[in-house]
């Protein structure tokens, strides 16, 4: 599994939506400044993530971006898969794969199962509700200062 920048955006923005869900619609501009991204790219993951089905949008004067499903219903796990592919770290992990003869004697393949399985478990679990919550909590974590 690689993130590339491109899906660090997307979850980026997926949790600043999450962030803002109960808000209403937020416009490019404040997702990019608020995750530090580039307008034009981030308008160009915005339309992917809508073609997914994550997030919609609205046009017009106060338009802007919104979750389509609630964030407890979007785990970090599908974000991943859905814009930087398969979390496979290698293709033999796929039960479907035939293309090498030494699988069942490869002493690596159980190994990346295990990576692979691990992995998923992990991601599969995370919602953005879940990182949310997260965020909130260390904004309301106390700072002490001498």
């Amino acid at each position: 599994m690689k993130i590339t920048h491109k899906g660090d955006y997307a979850l980026k923005a997926i949790l600043d939506l999450a962030l803002h869900y109960h808000e209403g619609l937020v416009t490019i501009p404040a997702i990019a400044s608020r995750i530090d991204a580039p307008t034009k790219f981030l308008e160009q993951i915005l339309l992917e993530l809508k073609k997914g089905g994550f997030i919609e949008s609205r046009r017009g004067k106060v338009g802007g971006y919104l979750l389509s499903r609630p964030p407890q219903n979007i785990t970090l796990g599908e974000v991943v898969r859905f814009v930087d592919g398969p979390l496979e770290p290698i293709a033999c992990v796929n039960k479907k794969y035939t293309a090498c003869g030494d699988l069942y004697k490869c002493a690596f393949r159980p190994i990346w199962q295990k990576v692979f399985k691990l992995t998923s478990d992990v991601v599969d679990h995370i919602t953005f509700a879940d990182l949310a919550d997260q965020v909130e909590s260390v904004k309301k974590a106390p700072t002490y200062s001498i």
